[in-house]
């Protein structure tokens, strides 16, 4: 039994009369019952409470993106899992619930984690750098993947997030603006899931000159991230391999939906980086890095961002060691002879590797130490020295 599926055993045990565990929803198999919280008088928070866990009613929201089916089932839109879910049931990521047969979301205002981190961090190295980003999460995720960092928020449930606050959209704007950030990231977990709450807060944070980036699985249908983009000014998508059984091996998912995904970002111009983990023996075959870069070439340009990012032993792969440095390298190299212009090594500590340089001369026109932007030498985009323009977003 995984995490996930242990999470949801326990959770079942706190709200009576519901059902345990929730499969990976596939069309057109139904959601088994996820404990509801639709009704939730003093006997209910008083067993919450007994188990560590808080009620979600604060965060109860309207949901976007699902149809009314009969029986009072609905259909989910959102992600590409499309799960069908029976009346007081929750979807896979278990922060959307159906209530008489119309769908909620759970985190609406949630802040299960914010923080105040350097875009760098996120990564962007060709968004706004040296900037900080107001940086939010909700509990839940539409994807499992075995080697996540952030297992303890996207693996849990909204009743979980013991230290979670009510932040909603109009406090984040207004938060960011206080602590001088100059944009919004929603992160750590997966943004897809807190889809409402993301969407009105980069509304608000607009209307306040905030700008918003969102950091992805990718794991969207095309037309809900079509309706976002307009709202977002980046978008990072992880994409975890480039061959279709590793998705489904390791991240129960798939890869087709999150290629598309990338497609319609890089289609309506949107600054897009992309994040490739590399896990040893996983992932990190020559062949299936190369593959991946001629296809990011072809349909994102020479370009679009790429960053290796090391592996360290995580969630349920502290079986396998880190990422050597050899292979980040020999990625990196793969990378560049396709014919990307602007790859990135991280969690490694090699300046070399995470500074920009300028394609057209060879000059180094960001320099950045890690997570850390040490200099930024272009003018209004473009090179010093040869007047090349840089792609990206920097002012």
């Amino acid at each position: 039994m995984n995490r996930r599926d242990a999470l949801r055993l326990m959770l079942s045990g706190a709200v009576a009369g519901c059902a345990a565990g929730v499969s990976a929803c596939r069309r057109p198999t139904e959601a088994v019952a996820e404990p509801s919280s639709a009704v939730v008088g003093p006997e209910p928070e008083l067993r919450l409470a007994a188990q560590g866990l808080r009620s979600v009613e604060r965060w109860v929201h309207p949901a976007l993106h699902y149809e009314r089916r009969e029986k009072k089932r609905v259909v989910c839109r959102l992600c590409p899992r499309e799960c069908l879910v029976g009346d007081r049931e929750r979807g896979f990521c278990g922060s959307r619930e159906n209530r008489g047969g119309s769908y909620y979301t759970l985190v609406y205002g949630q802040a299960a984690a914010a923080n105040i981190d350097p875009i760098e961090k996120k990564p962007f190295f060709h968004f706004l750098p040296g900037t900080r980003a107001f940086s939010i999460a909700a509990a839940g995720c539409n994807m499992d993947c075995r080697a996540c960092q952030n297992w303890e928020i996207s693996q849990a449930r909204p009743e979980q997030i013991a230290g979670a606050r009510d932040l909603p959209p109009a406090q984040v704007a207004a938060g960011a603006l206080q602590t001088r950030c100059s944009s919004i990231a929603y992160t750590y977990s997966e943004p897809t899931v807190f889809y409402e709450y993301m969407l009105d807060t980069a509304k608000a944070g607009h209307a306040q000159g905030v700008r918003s980036v969102m950091v992805s699985g990718g794991y969207i249908r095309p037309g809900p991230l079509r309706q976002l983009l307009p709202h977002l000014d980046a978008v990072k998508i992880d994409l975890k391999s480039f061959r279709e059984e590793t998705y489904v091996d390791y991240c129960r998912s798939h890869l087709q939906p999150v290629l598309d995904a990338i497609r319609v970002v890089a289609g309506v111009g949107k600054w897009l980086e992309i994040v490739y983990l590399v896990v040893p023996g996983v992932n990190d075959s020559s062949t299936e890095v190369r593959d991946m870069s001629r296809w990011l070439l072809q349909v994102a340009g020479p370009g679009v961002a790429l960053h290796f990012s090391r592996f360290f032993p995580a969630y349920q792969l502290t079986n396998l060691p880190p990422t050597p440095l050899s292979t980040l390298e020999r990625c990196y190299q793969t990378a560049r002879a396709a014919g990307l212009q602007y790859v990135y090594v991280g969690n490694i500590a090699d300046p070399r590797r995470a500074s920009t340089v300028c394609p057209g001369c060879g000059e180094v026109v960001v320099r950045r130490d890690a997570m850390r932007l040490i200099e930024n030498r272009l003018r209004n985009g473009s090179c010093p020295k040869c007047g090349h323009r840089v792609p990206g977003v920097w002012a």
